[in-house]
């Protein structure tokens, strides 16, 4: 690399060095805040200055795409800043109402983030992901003119401790994982301590199982031309045998602190000695802090020296804190400079007084680097986020079965899908944690066929083995196979739901998975979520349908997680027109990016989009006569329709949501014996009418007096002393809340405990969410009126 690249790469690292440092320490000692510290995180974005200035300004291209530590975000800010895509408003409100993020984000931030980070570890695997759906992408007709990129995260070595690091090393070991680069920022810090000695050799022992390349970085230029000198292959056997914890110390206390240690050490009045008397304090201290991580010529050779697909890790050395009087310190995690410490900063740095906001404040306006700069080509062609043409969606897909689950009506559903054939089937890719056939994908596995960059043969086929499972592996196959690790699930998802903004071409994932681990997975479920990736999860078999497995495979509080997850429209459907109506809509809805205005008649922002979960079941249901009019797929559609319509005089309404429909609709019919008005209402989506609730709500105060949410237009004709009973395999609260929308008293039942074995039968009466109970339940309400029940019928 020739000299005035160089020269414009330390331009660039000493001026992002400064402007993350002051970014944080305007937020915190300049901007008026309240009484909570504002944080960020000053030594950790030190620490990966280099790193990012040698990668983004040398070695990427704008296909790559790159997750960034979460600590480094003010970093990446003022990279963008630099660049003409971040704001100097939004560098002044960094952590405030509007400013730049406190970890990148791809929905909050205006600049060019390709994946959020915040929840440490996620942002690390789901470049291994987005690297495989680019695969996939690549691997059909469709989209075979999508250029590679290398999928890249910048990971803080203390990232590592997330055991979801390794579930996706695994994973992608088994899928031949390629152009992924992980780059550890190994500063041997973290917020409560020192990391032990000798972390490196396990961190590399571990990549090399799994078939990655490593690369360490742990000198820079500077040590490597001492240690060329007499007596510098003592100065590097010391180095390699320093503890980490003395390193540090010695970086934070500077030049003279280093000469006395390595004097008292291996000094030698010979060699060693002139070796470090050739040098200042200062220039000793420059040596000593000139780990690889920290030289832009050493991480740029070394980017440039990777020449395959071959997933690599760099482990590059570092100081927590590099270039700011806070270098080394083991308080430094949250720590944040004094008001003296940063005068010092910016004097060291050349930064003018009222220049502190300047693009170059540290350099001038220096017109080669501004070319330099205009022709960095991971930047020159501006923001890297694609949009995907939307694709059609076919109908609902109708079944005549009397009798079915939703469960195996899903499977049938896409089946269906399978076998028509359509644009939209072509860009479905289905995956499981290992539950592909207990979650009833087998058929659509079995018309589309398995995903895997090189064809393999099925043994058992070619052995003439009888199996219902007719898998085939291919590059054109439409399941991608995972093991048994939902946080895998849901980062695949992620990254899968993202690639008509990554890589310009639509994906319609759809995820499987046992309803009870949706929460095994729900961080990497949220992450998704958090970066507006588009995805249908169906968590089957729900509630206690499953009984004979008992409390560990019984779902108890995941109707909660649809109602409360942003950017998840969820949806528990009984019957199997139901289904049929919601996965048409889901398909439409996943593709939505509208502006957000809301829809009057439900005031749900329906044309933003989002992601679907389908809470289903293995309970074989009778189905009613099937259902096609318009007023009963719009309530489906937005959560809840009059199964029974109450009379004017309705002293009781059952509202229920799931396979609980048949007690209901039996408890209803007893009940209507002696009360003709009795009303059913069927909710297909507790999350839907919540949130249409309390956005109209939201609306009222802002002055549309007539905005009402469906629920409240539902229950409106009910007489005030109508009391509404609600039934749901699962957690009581998930309905118990629609007394609260025009003040009827509430009956909630459903599932509060861990179940145990038994049959649908025996658990439904130890929850009281049998036909008997609920008639029970309404007889309770007035205990003086005689009721027909099912205990005396």
């Amino acid at each position: 690399m020739d000299t005035e690249t160089i020269r414009h790469l330390k331009a660039v690292e000493k001026e992002l060095l400064w402007l993350s440092s002051w970014m944080i320490h305007h937020a915190n000692n300049v901007r008026e805040k309240d009484a909570v510290k504002v944080g960020g995180h000053q030594a950790s974005c030190a620490s990966m200055a280099s790193i990012m200035t040698a990668l983004y300004f040398h070695a990427l291209r704008p296909e790559d795409r790159v997750a960034v530590k979460p600590h480094a975000s003010p970093l990446f800010h003022a990279m963008q800043y630099l660049m003409g895509n971040q704001t100097r408003d939004k560098l002044e409100a960094f952590r405030g109402y509007g400013g730049a993020q406190s970890y990148p984000s791809r929905t909050k931030d205006v600049d060019d983030v390709d994946f959020s980070t915040g929840s440490v570890g996620l942002g690390v695997g789901i470049t291994a992901f987005a690297s495989l759906v680019q695969d996939y992408i690549t691997a059909h007709s469709w989209g075979r003119d999508v250029p590679r990129g290398r999928m890249i995260a910048l990971v803080g070595d203390a990232e590592l401790d997330e055991g979801n690091v390794y579930e996706c090393l695994q994973e992608g070991w088994k899928h031949e994982l390629r152009n992924t680069w992980w780059i550890i920022d190994y500063n041997r810090q973290s917020l409560d301590g020192v990391v032990r000695e000798g972390l490196w050799q396990r961190i590399e022992a571990v990549f090399r199982a799994f078939g990655w390349n490593v690369v360490v970085l742990k000198y820079g230029a500077l040590q490597r031309a001492a240690f060329e000198e007499p007596g510098g292959d003592r100065l590097r056997a010391w180095i390699d045998t320093c503890p980490n914890q003395l390193y540090s110390a010695l970086a934070f206390q500077g030049g003279a602190a280093w000469r006395k240690r390595l004097m008292d050490d291996i000094g030698d009045q010979g060699e060693v000695s002139q070796l470090l008397e050739r040098r200042s304090d200062a220039e000793l201290g420059e040596l000593m802090n000139n780990l690889g991580g920290h030289c832009v010529r050493s991480l740029a050779d070394a980017f440039d020296a990777v020449k395959d697909d071959t997933p690599t890790v760099f482990l590059a050395y570092t100081i927590k804190g590099w270039g700011t009087p806070l270098a080394g310190h083991k308080d430094n995690h949250a720590g944040l400079m004094t008001g003296a410490q940063m005068g010092e900063l910016k004097s060291v740095l050349g930064v003018a007084d009222g220049a502190e906001w300047g693009p170059f404040a540290t350099c001038g306006d220096d017109p080669e680097l501004r070319r330099f700069l205009a022709a960095v080509p991971f930047f020159e062609k501006g923001t890297r986020r694609y949009k995907a043409k939307k694709i059609a969606t076919p109908g609902p897909i109708l079944l005549d079965d009397k009798m079915l689950s939703t469960q195996a009506g899903f499977g049938k559903i896409l089946d269906g899908l399978a076998r028509a054939g359509s644009e939209i089937a072509d860009h479905i890719v289905t995956t499981a944690p290992d539950v592909t056939v207990s979650t009833n994908l087998g058929p659509w596995v079995n018309r589309r066929g398995l995903f895997a960059r090189r064809a393999l043969s099925d043994t058992f086929r070619d052995e003439r083995v009888p199996s219902a499972q007719k898998w085939i592996f291919s590059p054109e196959g439409q399941h991608i196979e995972l093991g048994i690790a939902e946080m895998n699930l849901f980062l695949l998802l992620g990254a899968a739901g993202l690639s008509h903004a990554l890589f310009g071409e639509r994906l319609i994932p759809i995820g499987a998975v046992y309803d009870p681990f949706i929460a095994r997975g729900l961080d990497a479920l949220n992450y998704a979520c958090y970066q507006d990736a588009r995805f249908l999860i169906v968590g089957t078999p729900s509630g206690v349908s499953l009984a004979p497995e008992g409390g560990a495979h019984q779902s108890i509080g995941s109707p909660l997680i649809g109602i409360s997850q942003d950017g998840l429209a969820s949806f528990e459907p009984a019957f199997l027109d139901e289904l049929s109506v919601i996965m048409d809509w889901a398909f439409d809805y996943l593709q939505r990016d509208g502006e957000g205005d809301p829809d009057e008649r439900t005031w749900l922002r329906d044309e933003t989009g989002g992601s679907v979960y389908l809470r289903l079941t293995t309970r074989p249901l009778e189905q009613p006569i099937r259902r096609t009019d318009e007023d009963f797929t719009r309530g489906v559609i937005d959560g809840a329709y009059w199964l029974r319509e109450p009379g004017p005089n309705a002293d009781v309404v059952l509202a229920y949501q799931g396979t609980v429909a048949p007690e209901v609709i039996q408890a209803a019919g007893q009940l209507g014996e002696g009360r003709r008005d009795i009303g059913v209402l069927a909710v297909t989506s507790a999350d839907r009418l919540n949130a249409g609730w309390t956005a109209a709500q939201r609306a009222r105060r802002r002055g549309h007096r007539h905005a009402a949410g469906h629920v409240e237009t539902l229950l409106k004709p009910l007489p005030r002393h109508c009391t509404v009973v609600t039934v749901t395999d699962g957690h009581p609260a998930t309905l118990a809340w629609l007394g609260a929308v025009a003040g009827h008293r509430t009956v909630p039942l459903g599932v509060e405990h861990f179940g145990q074995t038994g049959t649908i039968a025996d658990l439904y009466r130890h929850y009281g969410i049998d036909t008997a109970s609920i008639v029970e339940s309404v007889a309770a309400l007035t205990p003086g009126r005689q009721i027909r029940s099912v205990l005396t019928s």
